[in-house]
């Protein structure tokens, strides 16, 4: 037990001590000394979550691996480690490089098989959670883990939205939440934000207006203005006034923005929501996909000094919350035919056992199959909630 411990402390100190861009080469070390590894690979999984993006020094000399159909994008997707061949001489471990509930990628280490790498396959789960953390630390200071996460290059309007973000995926005893965007390399001004104290969740999902850049600024303008009067304790209807008013300071009615606002209390189920514009909510309840209507209110920056009121419904545990942009219902097929509700609750029934991480995604591929091309007209948001209660 003491040499277990040892070895564990000797690679959590060896991560927190490293320099930003060299957590793999700290982490190769200790590996190798203190666990015998015979190789060990970082993956991270790129901004479309098509593939996982080896990390290392460019040009990479790894080739990334597919999400869908790999080892390692087997315990991305299960988030649980996998053990390739583990009857072999040598093993090859596949683990989940998650922070709080938001999947980064995959470590991957080869190991001698047998007693040894079941032995030690706890532990190196744990270390996979550290580097984890790590990374997101890291990212303060370097610029590698976010290139190794481009498949292709970004625009400079999806370089700002992919900032703007608090990740794609969390978790806590009371909720899931999973999210994602497309397209992935080129978005404009759909967004979606999160936070939550110790007893409350608050969520925001935003369709944007405009398109590159223009999209862009409107959203971080709203967005921070959102979390500006969040941080200072104001209601959400408040925060909805202060951000319309700062929205239309700004451009006079000419850009407006269109967000959906809730505010969960974590211990009742409670909801407070203002609804100011297009995003859309449906709900999965016992079996039963049904759309969620609000009171519709004026987008932020339409006009000057509007009032929000908040609208309030409950959660109960075993919801499945759906929000989804106008790039998402509105779009049309080769023959002009919208998406639609009836097909959105098809795609969610379909994905009802699929995790909240990976509904987004899910849904989206629906989503291309309907559109029937490659080329977007417009953005497509997915965020999906499952929430648990207390």
């Amino acid at each position: 037990m003491n040499t277990i411990t040892n070895r564990f402390v000797a690679a959590e100190r060896a991560l927190r001590t490293a320099a930003p861009h060299q957590l793999l080469d700290a982490v190769r070390r200790v590996l190798t000394d203190q666990y015998a590894a015979d190789s060990v690979e970082l993956f991270l999984a790129d901004y479309g979550l098509t593939v996982l993006q080896p990390v290392s020094v460019l040009p990479h000399t790894l080739r990334p691996v597919s999400v869908h159909n790999s080892p390692a994008g087997r315990a991305f997707g299960a988030q649980e480690p996998y053990v390739e061949d583990p009857s072999g001489d040598l093993v090859r471990v596949h683990l989940p490089v998650t922070v709080r509930g938001d999947r980064l990628g995959v470590l991957t280490v080869t190991l001698p098989g047998g007693e040894h790498a079941e032995g030690c396959l706890d532990e190196l789960a744990e270390i996979a959670e550290v580097l984890g953390h790590e990374v997101v630390v890291a990212e303060r200071d370097t610029d590698l883990y976010l290139q190794a996460r481009r498949r292709d290059r970004l625009t400079l309007a999806a370089e700002m939205q992919w900032q703007l973000l608090p990740g794609r995926s969390c978790a806590r005893p009371e909720y899931e939440l999973g999210a994602q965007l497309e397209p992935a390399y080129a978005i404009f001004g759909d967004n979606f934000d999160w936070s939550a104290s110790a007893d409350r969740l608050s969520l925001y999902v935003t369709n944007g207006m405009d398109e590159g850049m223009e999209a862009s600024l409107l959203t971080n303008l709203a967005i921070n203005a959102l979390r500006n009067a969040r941080r200072a304790g104001l209601s959400i209807d408040d925060q909805a006034a202060l951000a319309d008013q700062a929205v239309y300071a700004h451009y006079r009615g000419r850009c407006y923005l269109s967000v959906l606002m809730l505010d969960f209390d974590l211990a009742t189920g409670r909801v407070r929501a203002v609804d100011a514009g297009s995003p859309q909510m449906l709900r999965l309840r016992g079996g039963g996909v049904e759309r969620v209507p609000f009171e519709a209110q004026l987008p932020l920056g339409m006009f000057e000094e509007t009032d929000y009121v908040v609208q309030e419904f409950d959660v109960e545990p075993g919801d499945r919350l759906v929000f989804v942009s106008d790039g998402v219902y509105d779009v049309a097929s080769p023959g002009g035919e919208a998406y639609g509700d009836a097909a959105l609750a098809r795609a969610i029934q379909s994905t009802r056992l699929l995790p909240a991480a990976e509904v987004p995604r899910a849904v989206l591929r629906e989503v291309r199959g309907h559109r029937g091309r490659s080329t977007q007209d417009d953005d497509a948001l997915v965020v999906c909630l499952d929430w648990r209660g207390r």
